[in-house]
């Protein structure tokens, strides 16, 4: 039973190649839809995306080259739902079969829409569309920047209700394309030129309607990001009225069209004298009430006393002075006076106390020579010693003979 049919044995290789033959041959598996959900997403370093669908009863692993991979435009989640299309494969080297992808798509919702809530949902996370960060529209440019098509109506729009409005604002056109696959590098590029052209106070950015594809480039991070970095402030101005693209969240202001967004930027010619003529009467009345009330304040002043009598008031200063100047030299003088006294009184004191006074009754000071330090007491003297003797009206310097202590101190 074993080795009976040897010589017509495959190898691995010729195994793997038939079997390849058989599935890449099978109609249903050349041109199939499959639903699954999201599983282990990869992205190789050579731009190609490995992933696997699943379900409840089973896997199947996928691959996305790169060539198709940089169309996608959503970001392929864990445990998303999805729909892809392609063509089975065997791979011989692992005998590993995969399904080759060339179209994948939400399950439920569009590829587009899904893009575009992913995209928002991370920028918003960033901050790009805090409120904080708008900008206030300038009341009247001197230059606004247009970053739109040559050949659409938005410019012809823009430009029209602008003139009409105010002939004095100039307009800087930077062209740029507004859809296709070009488009969002040379929006980003048109915004660095509006920003590097110099007087103009704020840019335009738009076009008129379209399908979601059309506008589409005005939902690109790259643009959204320009648009969010612009050194000036930028309004968003893209479809109509019901179009909303991450332009407008990133923008400091939207408008609903681009003749929206002109009448937006530039105040009307006669709107604006009608406002110059109305603030020209109030600054008017305004003068002539503060004239009036100026002038009735200045009645007022020269009632009083000072303007209308002001040698009497002068007078009565003058008179005030004089008592000041009598009170003072009373109080110095009463000051002066009992200074003296203390003065006498201290003087008494003093010289009760002064030695001289006690020497001049008989008493006089003992002083050890040379240090000319006073005796207190016989018992800090020798026999020998030089001391000088103070009277109150002079000195004797002589030397002790003898020390005699009285009894009571030896005791």
């Amino acid at each position: 039973m074993f080795g009976g049919g040897s010589a017509a044995a495959l190898t691995v290789s010729q195994l793997s190649r038939h079997l390849k033959t058989l599935v890449t041959q099978d109609e249903l598996a050349s041109d199939v839809w499959v639903r699954g959900e999201l599983s282990a997403v990869t992205q190789a370093a050579s731009g190609h995306l490995y992933f696997s669908i699943k379900d409840a009863g089973g896997c199947l692993e996928c691959v996305l080259w790169r060539s198709t991979a940089q169309w996608l435009r959503f970001e392929l989640e864990p445990g998303a739902g999805v729909l892809v299309h392609g063509r089975v494969d065997l791979y011989p080297a692992r005998s590993k079969y995969q399904l080759v992808v060339d179209q994948l798509e939400p399950d439920g919702q569009g590829a587009l829409y899904l893009a575009f809530t992913q995209l928002r949902d991370r920028l918003l996370a960033e901050g790009l569309f805090d409120a904080e960060r708008k900008r206030p529209l300038p009341f009247l440019p001197r230059r606004v920047g247009v970053v739109t098509s040559l050949s659409g109506a938005a410019v012809h729009d823009i430009c029209t209700v602008v003139r009409r409005r105010c002939a004095a604002t100039a307009i800087l056109v930077i062209p740029a394309m507004v859809q296709g696959e070009g488009a969002p590098e040379s929006l980003c590029r048109a915004l660095e030129l509006a920003n590097a052209a110099p007087d103009i106070d704020v840019i335009i950015v738009g076009r008129g309607g379209g399908s979601a594809e059309d506008l589409w480039c005005f939902n690109d991070e790259r643009v959204v990001r320009a648009i969010a970095a612009s050194a000036r402030p930028v309004i968003s101005a893209v479809g109509h009225e019901t179009d909303f693209t991450l332009a407008d969240f990133a923008a400091d202001h939207r408008a609903p069209t681009p003749s929206a967004a002109a009448a937006q930027v530039v105040p009307d010619r006669e709107e604006l004298s009608l406002r110059v003529s109305e603030a020209r009467v109030r600054l008017s009345h305004a003068l002539r009430r503060r004239v009036a009330e100026q002038r009735e304040r200045v009645r007022a002043l020269s009632q009083r006393p000072c303007f209308a009598r002001p040698r009497e008031l002068v007078d009565r200063r003058r008179q005030q002075l004089d008592d000041l100047s009598a009170t003072l030299h009373r109080a110095m003088e009463d000051r002066l006076r009992e200074a003296r006294s203390r003065v006498a009184a201290l003087s008494g004191r003093l010289d009760a106390l002064s030695p001289l006074r006690v020497m001049g009754r008989g008493f006089a000071a003992v002083e050890k020579l040379p240090e000319r330090h006073v005796l207190r007491a016989a018992a800090e003297a020798q026999p020998g010693d030089r001391v000088a003797i103070r009277f109150h009206d002079g000195t004797l310097s002589t030397r002790v003979e003898s020390v005699e202590r009285n009894e009571e101190e030896t005791k």
